[in-house]
């Protein structure tokens, strides 16, 4: 179990703060990135907003590819193969 960081930050007028920089580097942010906030209860969840998106697709894709019959390396291979010649197809 890893040691929580916790730093804090002083809402301004506007309703913006300030990241502390080791929170910032922990989740990878840097200028420019969104981030997501997850408020439950009585605390807020923050998250980089690339990674929010990956695991909310990563649960919502769970168990399909076992539905499309995908169980194997060999299988994502066929399929990769598949698309590339149909995109080749496409842009013909």
């Amino acid at each position: 179990m890893s040691i929580p960081i916790v730093g804090n930050a002083k809402v301004m007028s506007k309703g913006q703060i300030t990241l502390p920089k080791d929170i910032r580097s922990k989740l990878g942010l840097v200028t420019g990135d969104r981030v997501t906030l997850i408020c439950e209860e009585d605390r807020v969840i923050l998250m980089n907003s690339a990674v929010y998106a990956m695991k909310m697709l990563q649960k919502e894709m769970e168990g399909e590819a076992e539905k499309a019959g995908i169980n194997t390396d060999d299988n994502v291979m066929d399929l990769v193969k598949d698309v590339r010649e149909a995109c080749n197809f496409l842009t013909r």
